[in-house]
């Protein structure tokens, strides 16, 4: 007869400096300590339960015993996530606010996701004649894309506020101190741009595309057949446009991947391999994500273990995506493993898990596949370049990574 047990409880007041020092590891290093998927410790003060892995991934997207509401602490709130969007909400009001941004997904839409990409990859290109330092040309380049396919007004000589201001969004989100107060500050500066463009459009003083997201954002109607608050609306725009830019990130890695594994790049140009099975390993195997938050919902148990109302919970993002019960080799960089790989909404969990329309999973995924597959591809089939000596190096507890990776140009 099974009976009910505690989770593993690692001991001390609080663990929030180990976090910030051991980054990416800090659940595995717990979980492999305790052997347990779950265990107990304490992040600000408060009690934390940390999970790794696909059926913890399963029961950490179940919105019967997880809510989200208020789970994030408010310092992400004021950087990276925003106060009041849809990865705050629960029930109704977050499927009626997710279906806004699901209804961008289309065919069309991502078919025009590509084409700017390759737009502005080649606008960018074009005008360089010596050395491009990956992570900071992306960062500009996505920033033009994201505003071009939100339909956000903008002038050319703007753009580079733009993409200053997004970064440390989600560079500087898990900082302390200054840098943590740049991210606040950069914040508080775009939602003021957006709210006031926002404004301007619901009073009809400019005229923007009605078929982009920033007017159907702008015009969105909650439950209540009420215009969004104005700063909510600003939110949830950020929350578009910034994931759009943090994409900078997967393509350092897939420039760091092109250059620590030029054997697998070069069975693409040879047909043996196809670029999306490389990016997706991309994504697995470099860092990107932490960890996700939640709150337990009511007292449970699962598998024996008991959960407790309100306690805040982590499930390992990174861990999951490299866990030896899910992956073979799982610290081996090896694209194949996506041959015909067959995957679930639990088990490669890079940017989330759960499902796309009714769950927690990141809307933008598809547009994540599609920028950096046009990226790869571009760079393989029309660009001339060399990968100048080099060492890029990026530590694990710096969130996210940002290896300084630089190709020089050629003829």
């Amino acid at each position: 007869m099974s009976h009910q047990r505690k989770i593993p409880k690692e001991t001390g007041w609080d663990h929030s400096i180990e976090l910030l020092r051991e980054g990416y590891y800090f659940i595995l290093n717990r979980t492999g300590k305790f052997d347990s998927r779950v265990v107990l410790t304490r992040i600000l003060g408060a009690k934390t339960i940390c999970m790794v892995g696909k059926k913890e991934a399963e029961l950490f997207y179940d919105t019967d015993k997880f809510y989200r509401e208020e789970a994030a602490p408010t310092s992400a709130q004021k950087t990276i996530l925003g106060q009041g969007g849809v990865q705050g909400l629960d029930g109704e009001e977050h499927r009626h606010r997710k279906a806004m941004f699901m209804s961008l997904m289309t065919k069309e839409a991502l078919n025009e996701i590509q084409q700017l990409t390759k737009e502005e990859w080649q606008s960018y290109i074009n005008k360089e004649t010596d050395e491009v330092e990956i992570y900071e040309a992306a960062k500009v380049v996505l920033t033009r894309i994201a505003l071009r396919w939100t339909g956000v007004p903008y002038k050319e000589e703007e753009v580079q506020y733009w993409a200053s201001n997004l970064s440390p969004l989600f560079e500087y989100a898990s900082k302390i101190g200054p840098k943590n107060i740049k991210s606040r500050w950069s914040r508080q500066k775009l939602e003021s741009k957006l709210e006031d463009l926002i404004q301007k459009v619901r009073k009809e003083r400019i005229n923007v595309d009605r078929s982009r997201a920033f007017y159907q954002f702008s015009m969105h109607k909650d439950l209540n057949g009420e215009l969004l608050d104005q700063h909510i609306a600003a939110v949830e725009l950020l929350n578009l446009i910034r994931p759009l830019v943090a994409i900078a990130v997967y393509i350092n890695f897939t420039f760091l991947g092109w250059f620590e594994h030029p054997e697998q790049v070069k069975a693409i140009k040879n047909g043996e391999l196809n670029s999306e099975q490389f990016i997706q390993e991309v994504r697995r195997y470099y860092p990107f994500f932490p960890f996700v938050v939640a709150r337990v919902r009511k007292d449970f148990t699962w598998n024996n273990y008991i959960f407790k109302k309100d306690t805040v919970t982590f499930l390992d993002l990174y861990g999951t995506n490299h866990d030896p019960e899910i992956w073979d080799e799982p610290d081996e960089f090896k694209p194949t493993r996506f041959n015909g790989w067959e995957g679930t909404p639990f088990d490669f969990i890079p940017q989330g898990g759960g499902e796309f329309d009714i769950g927690h999973r990141c809307a933008g995924e598809w547009i994540t596949i599609k920028i950096l597959k046009t990226t790869l591809e571009y760079f393989i089939n029309e660009v001339t370049f060399e990968f100048p000596d080099q060492e890029p190096e990026y530590q694990m507890n710096d969130i996210p990574p940002k290896p300084k990776v630089i190709i020089k140009m050629k003829g």
